[in-house]
């Protein structure tokens, strides 16, 4: 059955996204969240970070729990499986995305590109130019490819579905509770740590997938160089992680990624990633191509190395 698990999980990702209409199961993880952090804010004998652990200890065993009872039903268990591996995959879902806000910048509707971007960011995207929201498309699309697609197909591949929707947990708790501000840096400090250990493999193997495709598709020997100079730039990164895939696609485009950015109304200095060139329509096309081929590549091999 596995063996023909994850590439149909994926072909089902690329061709039906997450459809709206359906009780994704991340919008269950959400809501489990929103009375958790609710309770947790209730409570005075413990603070708010060893309420943040057991939050994501409880939240990690609900659902490791639900999904291994769902996929281990007579019958319709192989539904339940079939369908708990598509939903943790967001390859689909991210490129259409990324197509809207490429689309809107194509026409010039500068205002509803800000605001399609707004949802695919965390930082502020209401003074953005052109040029800033092709920047920041590019990397989110580059980060969300590891945190979207590559990590959760590495745990789908060594431990099941009950594996994948553990580490969807922790990556929700992650984007929901993970801010440096005075409101979550406590409550969400166990899930970003969490999210940090869980991301770290596969953020590495995310940039090898991005330079083997590099290498297939400018065929230049000179992009090992690059892969040297992407490894020195992801290093830079506050983040254990998402400087990783950054810098490799800002690397192989030969194009900025970081510099000043707005979150919560405070104006950051990040790390500046890649070369000088800066990001057009035509070359965020090519990307939303590029990773869509990265994944094909990755979603090949790695199920044949999780067979031998």
């Amino acid at each position: 059955m596995e063996i023909f698990l994850y590439p149909l999980a994926f072909l089902l990702d690329l061709l039906f996204k997450d459809i709206e209409l359906w009780p994704h199961p991340v919008r269950f993880i959400g809501a489990t969240l929103v009375q958790l952090e609710k309770f947790s804010r209730k409570q005075s004998r413990i603070s708010l970070k060893y309420a943040g652990l057991l939050s994501l200890c409880f939240a990690c065993v609900l659902v490791g729990c639900g999904v291994l009872a769902a996929i281990s039903l007579p019958v319709i268990g192989i539904l339940f499986k079939v369908y708990f591996a598509y939903a943790g995959l967001s390859l689909g879902g991210l490129l259409e995305k990324g197509k809207e806000v490429l689309y809107l910048c194509e026409i010039k509707d500068i205002d509803r590109a800000k605001r399609k971007l707004s949802y695919l960011v965390s930082r502020d995207t209401s003074d953005m130019k052109e040029e800033e929201i092709l920047k920041s498309l590019a990397e989110t699309l580059s980060e969300n490819f590891n945190d979207g697609f590559v990590a959760p197909f590495f745990y789908l591949l060594i431990g099941g579905p009950t594996l994948l929707w553990i580490y969807k947990t922790v990556s929700t708790m992650d984007s929901m509770w993970g801010y440096k501000t005075k409101k979550w840096k406590e409550l969400g400090w166990a899930g970003a740590r969490m999210d940090d250990i869980l991301g770290f493999l596969p953020a590495r193997i995310s940039f090898l997938f991005i330079f083997l495709m590099g290498f297939f598709y400018k065929r230049d020997v000179a992009i090992f160089k690059k892969m040297q100079r992407a490894i020195l730039d992801a290093k830079k990164m506050e983040s254990p992680n998402a400087g990783w895939p950054m810098a490799a696609v800002a690397w192989i485009f030969e194009s900025k990624m970081g510099g000043e950015a707005s979150y919560f109304g405070k104006r950051i200095q990040k790390p500046h990633l890649g070369g000088e060139k800066k990001w057009d329509t035509i070359k965020i096309k090519t990307l939303i191509v590029f990773l869509l081929r990265c994944g094909i590549l990755c979603c090949i091999c790695m199920s044949f190395i999780s067979k031998c």
